[in-house]
């Protein structure tokens, strides 16, 4: 028996002025930032968390600003077209009238019986809210600029786009776990057996050819793993697929190993723990900036480097 995640860990994207991106995930879309630190790989690029009060897996949308104007993105197969998030089904009027408000088009269809807004953040980034009932592990921000009653509950699931179905989707059932649930047009829906929140993978295919990354485009997925023990089976798991996963990686909230499935998206395996806590106080997530332990030397080098944004301004009766 194959090994199995419960579903969607964390969704990473690159964006481009992180002050726009700052003001329109937490200001728009009423998430908080839980984590300011830098890519560990560029560490002259900020990493960006957003999530719910705690930074709780799998309610975690993060960002490499890329400020160069030149490297714009392309969408196209091997790359995520969609991230979902889950919102309350009596929320779905709310937050279609406050994404209008704020010019954000959006449309509005029915998928599987779940009412869809789709839209895209400032980057083009594509996004969507899905009324889903049932449990959520996200914790609400008491003090965020959305209701509690109407806050984003978490992901609902990711939509891939690749050339060819099958072997993208033989990796979801052979390896991650996932089983397939339904079909409607071109799209198939996978779920993680665990089910519950962040379960959802839909595949999709694309003949308008490879994407470019860049800004605009999602970098990777990652999916959830219960334990750094398992790390090792996972990575055997893949090994056994034909792919070749990276080694074990520290990311100081969590460990890593990545691989890269057949249709080009990179998948990401990260643990739950140990969380954001491990370098703030709770109440002061994504407050200041954070650096892993080898780059502190380095801090001043660093922030000249880093263009500054400021906090957008919250008004929790918003």
């Amino acid at each position: 028996m194959s090994l199995e995640t419960p579903g969607l860990h964390h969704v990473t994207a690159i964006a481009g002025d992180p002050q726009r991106t700052v003001d329109f995930y937490v200001g728009t879309l009423g998430l908080r930032l839980v984590k300011r630190t830098v890519n560990h790989d560029d560490p002259g690029t900020y990493h960006l968390y957003f999530g719910d009060e705690e930074g709780t897996p799998g309610t975690n949308i993060t960002f490499f600003p890329w400020t160069d104007e030149g490297r714009p993105g392309q969408f196209g197969a091997g790359q995520t077209k969609t991230t979902t998030y889950r919102i309350p089904p009596g929320s779905v009027d709310y937050w279609r009238d406050r994404l209008e408000s704020r010019d954000v088009a959006i449309e509005r269809e029915q998928r599987f019986g779940e009412t869809a807004l789709r839209f895209t953040d400032p980057d083009g980034i594509g996004l969507e809210l899905v009324a889903a009932s049932g449990d959520s592990s996200a914790t609400p921000w008491t003090d965020g600029p959305v209701p509690t009653d109407h806050q984003l509950r978490g992901f609902h699931g990711v939509t891939l786009a690749v050339g060819s179905v099958d072997a993208t989707a033989a990796v979801l059932t052979d390896v991650l776990g996932y089983e397939l649930e339904d079909e409607a047009d071109d799209r198939r829906r996978y779920r993680s057996a665990a089910g519950g929140p962040g379960s959802i993978v839909d595949l999709v295919e694309t003949d308008v050819g490879r994407g470019r990354m860049g800004v605009g485009t999602v970098h990777h997925v990652a999916f959830t793993v219960e334990s750094v023990e398992q790390q090792a089976e996972w990575r055997e798991a893949f090994a056994d697929h034909g792919l070749s996963p990276t080694e074990v990686i520290d990311r100081k909230y969590f460990q890593s190993i990545y691989v890269r499935e057949p249709g080009g998206i990179l998948f990401e395996m990260a643990t739950k723990g140990p969380g954001f806590a491990v370098d703030e106080d709770p109440a002061e997530l994504g407050s200041e900036l954070v650096l892993p332990d080898h780059l502190e030397d380095e801090r001043e080098r660093i922030e000249a480097q880093l263009p500054p944004f400021d906090d957008p301004t919250v008004d929790a009766s918003d």
